[in-house]
């Protein structure tokens, strides 16, 4: 290559669709810093002098922040990406860093309401990195959604690990500055990545599954690493130098899948280098077009003369599933209110679980470097749940038409068992649980944005995949403010009482024992469940629409895009 060509490609490098998945995934793996509270609410407690109804309640904000992105979603539909992005750095920022300059003890107590203000602000950032980043690549992507889906939410599972290597490497064993890092490394990332984030022309590629296969490998080696200094971690001591190391190969890890990349890009630019051949097909591809564009103009004037009718008159009377809904005909429909059950019901526990796990390791006398290992063993599994949903589901879809709902009952019963391990343990049941709850969790948001992008189109995705988590939070409140918290806080009342002791006597609540999380428990495995029949239900509604081939019309499209792609190219 000369200098003029090597510019000339890097341009067309960092423009790629492909160069973007991997920015992508990098943005994606600082986006799940809301699954590390287990690692340093126990500081916020002790420093705060919390109880465990308090520090929940700021874990429901947590959880409230993190779910409720129908904000970053309209922003989406009137902004560019990059705006988006930004928005969500500086709100991580600001929200983390608040927080650790108040455990720091760096400005004064602030008040409850203050402090859930600060959490809520710093996790709905992550909601700007999903629309920013995700829904990008879905639509960059729409064939391979769940494979995409799964993917992307994959390393957001393994944030959590990953940034838990990298504290260590930096800062030791201290779980303040833990707070620090989730504050500047995520806005960092996203800010280096802002300009490259954005929608690309779809041209197909025949070995875009196996592409994706490629990340997929990668990605698990990155897992099963991070699982193997997990484990090494608690057998013998690390240094810092090792920790240092174990970081290196961390980062090494995560920059991999650019040669995919890089890879994949050369291939797109020496296609476009071809020789000139005006073949037929090209006449005919280009009459095709012509033909379909004047079927669109005409699609375009009917629905023009439909939304004049007032979006308010149409919301009852949606299109079949698939197509394209409006926000208000897919929020009231029947599919997305089954749907908001089961998510309610689905991750409401499973964010409970999530967000307990530490105290569940106190109370039942793990040390504390040990409820570290429960965390990063969430994590992990969290990702080997989302990509096993992602990856799984759509190749259950591809073969044997396998509704995705279904897929969300299996692992909804697998979740089931993970709270009962919890309500009634044994000795080591916590680790099993803690890889059962963290596979659940992962494995149901790739399918929740997987359903909602299938049954109600990708027009208004942006803000329907935000408003589809809207159940989680509620379900977050009711089951971990409302029951879990409050539950365990009687449970420790009656232990200081039987010591003769009141609250006043005590700076923060503490409940010892399997019976502190026993009924709160067995509540969320019984909600779970019902949440499973739910979900069935969906499986049974839309098993005819899954049978049908839902991708056709972006294959179509798709296809003609890339002749007509091509055959410009060539004539450069």
């Amino acid at each position: 290559m000369g200098n003029d060509e090597t510019v000339r490609f890097l341009i067309h490098l960092f423009n790629g669709r492909w160069f973007m998945v991997f920015a992508s995934f990098l943005i994606m793996a600082c986006a799940g810093a809301t699954y590390l509270f287990g690692t340093y609410s126990k500081d916020i407690k002790s420093t705060l002098g919390y109880d465990q109804t308090t520090l929940n309640l700021l874990g429901f904000f947590k959880d409230l922040g993190a779910n409720v992105g129908v904000l970053s979603g309209l922003i989406a539909e009137v902004t560019p990406t990059w705006f988006v992005l930004t928005i969500g750095s500086a709100m991580n920022f600001v929200g983390y860093f608040m927080i650790w300059l108040t455990v720091t003890g760096k400005v004064a107590k602030p008040k409850v309401w203050q402090m859930c203000l600060y959490i809520c602000i710093g996790a709905n950032s992550q909601n700007f990195a999903n629309t920013g980043a995700l829904v990008t690549c879905v639509k960059n992507f729409p064939e391979s959604r769940g494979v995409m889906l799964g993917l992307l939410k994959g390393y957001v599972g393994l944030s959590g690990a990953i940034m838990t290597q990298l504290y260590f490497a930096i800062y030791g064993n201290d779980s303040k500055s833990l707070i620090l890092l989730i504050a500047w490394l995520p806005a960092a990332v996203s800010l280096v990545f802002v300009y490259l984030i954005r929608e690309k022309k779809v041209v197909r590629q025949r070995n875009e599954l196996s592409v994706f296969y490629q990340f997929l490998y990668i990605s698990i080696f990155l897992a099963l690493f991070l699982m193997a200094m997990n484990i090494a971690e608690k057998q013998v001591h690390f240094s810092k130098a090792a920790y240092a190391a174990s970081a290196t190969i961390c980062c090494v890890l995560l920059f991999v899948p650019l040669t995919v990349s890089v890879k994949q890009e050369i291939e797109v630019w020496n296609m476009k280098k071809l020789p000139i051949e005006e073949p037929s097909e090209v006449k005919v591809e280009k009459h095709k077009k012509e033909v379909d564009l004047d079927q669109d103009k005409t699609a375009k004037v009917d629905l023009e003369e439909k939304e004049t009718k007032s979006c308010f008159l149409t919301v009852f009377s949606p299109p079949p599933r698939g197509e394209d809904y409006t926000i208000l005909q897919a929020l009231l429909s029947t599919d997305m209110i089954i749907l908001f059950v089961a998510t309610f019901c689905g991750l409401g526990s499973s964010l409970t679980a999530v967000d307990n796990l530490g105290q569940i390791g106190e109370s039942l006398g793990y040390p504390n470097h040990t409820v570290s290992s429960f965390v990063s063993l969430v994590s992990i599994w969290n990702y080997f749940g989302r990509v096993f949903s992602g990856f799984v589901s759509e190749y259950l879809l591809a073969k044997y038409k396998l509704p995705r709902p279904l897929m969300m009952t299996l692992v909804l019963l697998l979740s089931c068992a993970g709270h009962l391990l919890i309500a009634f343990p044994v000795p080591g049941s916590v680790y099993i649980a803690s890889i059962l709850m963290g596979f659940s969790f992962g494995a149901q948001l790739p399918l929740l944005f997987a359903i909602i992008s299938e049954l109600f189109g990708l027009k208004y995705y942006s803000t329907l995949f935000n408003c589809g988590q809207l159940a989680s939070p509620l379900g977050s409140y009711i089951l971990n403010v409302r029951v879990t918290g409050m539950l365990y806080d009687r449970e420790a009342l009656k232990q200081l009482a039987a010591q003769g002791l009141t609250r006043k006597d005590v700076k923060d609540l503490t409940c010892l024992g399997s019976q502190c999380y026993k009924l709160p428990f067995v509540i969320l495995a019984a909600v779970t469940f019902f949440g499973a029949l739910v979900s069935l239900v969906l499986a049974m509604r839309t098993r005819e629409f899954y049978k049908g081939d839902i991708y056709k019309k972006f294959r179509e499209s798709s296809e003609s895009e890339s002749a007509i792609v091509v055959s410009d190219s060539r004539k450069t």
